[in-house]
Order: structure tokens, then sequence, then C-alpha cells
């Protein structure tokens, strides 16, 4: 399969992995088309939470120091009970030696993707185009895609060497690729809530990540660098309208912190919640990544940050398929097989294993598990192991073994 230089690389899609995925191939001189369905960036209420590997990844194309400007550094992450306020810390300093980021990065998603799109403006081989959704893959041959693509001029064709899809769970491109994206999707849907209120006035030696475990309502509360993020899940049969109004959001908080008077909300977001993993990553020259490919629960903030991890790997292949190093079907096929089966087998997993603890119901089972986190995060050795597995950086590592 040849690699003409004629026709850019399409991208769909500029959220954090279409957005970072461009910025790489511009700055590695490839001809890069970034195509977004909206005609501005949204600033929404989505994956906050940059793990290790992944910022080592981002500092490759230079947005991290003005990342973290942007974000909150978080060292410590916490397990609690919600009932007791039992907790148990993992500090990441345990992994300073795997990693150039021995810490968790909170901070929206969306800055990370103004921050590429920004840059990309400084590369002639790079175009941004906003108000531009795919419609369809028209068809592919031996030298390319065709898309077909809606504009504020009208539906026009753009021709592509290669077409990357990451433009979310509803992705056009692999939705008209006939690709299956097959799993499940939970009854009950995420509820994600931000306030400015200091919720550390509630809770003893709250860290600025918590995974608060209740047979009741669980919820997580993740701080970013000038706001808490509260996620709670909600019970199936109850109408979005009622579900995302102002009088049963702030029940939920008011349930978690009961103050005097009303919490000041920020955003407020309702979504579904998927497992789901595309049955192939590659057909022909069209290529899934992020969202497009897998999606899971945020349960341990793996969706955005695998999805990363797809970006990079693929776009390091594609520069060794330019510079004649690798085949490009083997290439591409085995980025398939690598982060496919690390999709399948690491993150829908542990994600799905991670909801299940959140809301276990049997208040013994609760307790046990408690004090298992308690036991580890006080043990260096059992620490350090348990946070190379839930930073992401031995999935990473695994992923690239498999041939």
């Amino acid at each position: 399969m040849a690699f003409p230089g004629k026709d850019p690389i399409i991208i769909a899609g500029a959220g954090p992995v279409g957005a970072s995925v461009a910025l790489y191939l511009a700055q590695h001189d490839f001809n890069v088309v970034l195509l977004e369905k909206e005609k501005v960036l949204p600033e929404d209420l989505r994956a906050s939470t940059f793990h290790p590997p992944s910022m080592d990844m981002l500092d490759e194309i230079g947005v991290m120091p003005r990342l973290i400007e942007q974000g909150l550094v978080v060292p410590k992450y916490q397990y609690r009970d919600r009932r007791t306020n039992e907790y148990a810390e993992f500090d990441l300093s345990h992994i300073k030696d795997e990693t150039k980021h021995p810490y968790r990065l909170q901070v929206e998603q969306w800055r990370l993707n103004k921050i590429c799109c920004g840059d990309l403006k400084n590369y002639p081989n790079a175009k941004v185009l906003f108000d531009h959704g795919v419609i369809k893959v028209n068809g592919q041959d031996a030298d390319g895609v065709d898309l077909l693509v809606a504009t504020p001029d009208g539906e026009r064709v753009i021709r592509g060497s290669y077409v990357i899809g990451c433009e979310g769970a509803n992705s056009m491109v692999r939705q008209t690729s006939g690709i299956e994206y097959g799993g499940f999707t939970y009854p009950e849907k995420f509820l994600v809530a931000s306030t400015t209120f200091p919720l550390e006035k509630f809770f003893p030696r709250l860290a600025a990540v918590n995974y608060i475990a209740d047979p009741d309502e669980w919820c997580v509360l993740l701080r970013c660098a000038n706001l808490w993020r509260v996620l709670f899940p909600t019970k199936p049969g109850i109408s979005d309208q009622e579900l995302i109004s102002d009088k049963y959001v702030q029940e939920r908080m008011h349930a978690l912190a009961p103050k005097k008077d009303g919490f000041e909300i920020g955003h407020k977001t309702l979504y579904n919640v998927h497992q789901r993993v595309a049955d192939t990553y590659r057909k022909g020259r069209i290529l899934l990544a992020g969202d497009s490919a897998h999606i899971n629960n945020p349960l341990g903030g793996m969706g955005m940050n695998g999805g990363l991890h797809d970006g990079f790997n693929l776009i390091k292949k594609l520069v060794e398929i330019r510079d004649g190093k690798v085949d490009a079907d083997a290439a591409l096929d085995q980025y398939d097989r690598q982060r496919r089966l690390t999709a399948t087998k690491f993150v829908q997993e542990h994600t799905i294993s991670n909801k299940k603890a959140m809301e276990e119901k049997d208040p013994d089972a609760q307790k046990k598990r408690q004090a298992e986190y308690a036991r580890t995060a006080a043990d260096p050795v059992l620490a350090r192991k348990f946070l190379v597995k839930t930073s992401m950086i031995q999935v990473v590592r695994e992923s690239y073994e498999i041939q």
C-alpha cells in the first residue's frame, strides 16, 4: 500500500484525540485537514483527568506546560466510604521513576483542544475546518478515501490519503464504513454538575480526586483549577428533563453536602453510559481512534486517556510508513490488534469492575474492599504495583508488546 504525498490525512473530530493527532502529524510535515462539525470548539463537561502516560505523550507535541498552567496537579487520590468517611489515599510519587509526570492532572479536555487547534494555525500544511461534519464515507481505493462533508456552502467531497475517525461514539466515519460497535448501554445515566463551592468543608482531608462508595448513592468528586465536578448515578425511569432540572441537581448536591442555601451550579450534563468496542479499528485507509473506536464508563478516567494512547500509537506508525520503515498494511493491522485488544481486555474489564465496586450494595463487602484499598495504599510495594496499573502505564507498555 503506497503512501501518497499529494492528499492530506483527514482527521474527523477536533476533540482531544483528533486535535492532538492533527498537531503531531502537522509537526512531522504531513498535510493535515482537521474537520469539526461544530462552529466553535465546545466548552463542555467531558473528561478532565489526564493520566501520567498521556501527559508523557502530550509532552511530545509541546502542549503540557500550558495545560498544566490551566489545570490542577493532583499527586494523591482517594477511595472513600461515604458513610464512615474512611479513606485510602494513593500517592503517585510511588511511580516517579516510571514517568515524567507522577501525578494526575485535572483540567477540562476542551482546554487541550483549544491549545492544539491554536497551534495548528502555525503550520501552513494544516487546515482546521469548523462547521464541517462528515456525512458519510463515499468510498476508498488503493490511494485514498473520499468523504462527503457538510459545509457552510453545502455538501462537498474531500479526498484524503487516510481518514482517521475521532468524532466520538456516534462517528459517521465508523457508521458509514459499516464497522459494528458491539457492547451494551447501562440502563442508568450519569449526571455531572460543577460548583465553585468548597466541598472540602464537608469531607475531612478530602483529596482533589475521590471515588466515594456507598450502597445507596455512590459519587465521584473531582477538583479542577477553580471548581469541583461531581458525578452521580441516576435511577432509570426518571425523565431526562427531571434529572437535569435545578431542583433535582440541588437535591443531589444537598444530600452530599447539606449546606443551608443553594449551590451555585455551573455546567451540568446528563449522558448515557456505554461499554462498546468497534469490531475493527481499521478498514483499508479508514482508521478509528478514541470514542469512535471504544467507549466506557468514566470511573477511573480511562476513556479519553485510552483514546490519546490510540492516537499516539497510530501516528508513530504513520510516520514509519511515510518514511518507508514498515509495511503499511502490516503496521496498521498491528495498530488494530494492539489498541482493540487493549480496549477489550483492560479498559472495558477495568471500568466495569470499577463501577461494580462503587455501587456495591452489601455493606460487609464494601467494608472489606475499603480495608483492602487501605492495606494496599499503606504498603509501598503494593501501592506501586496498583498505581502502575491504574495510571495506565502498564497497559500502554503491554499494548506495544502485541505483535
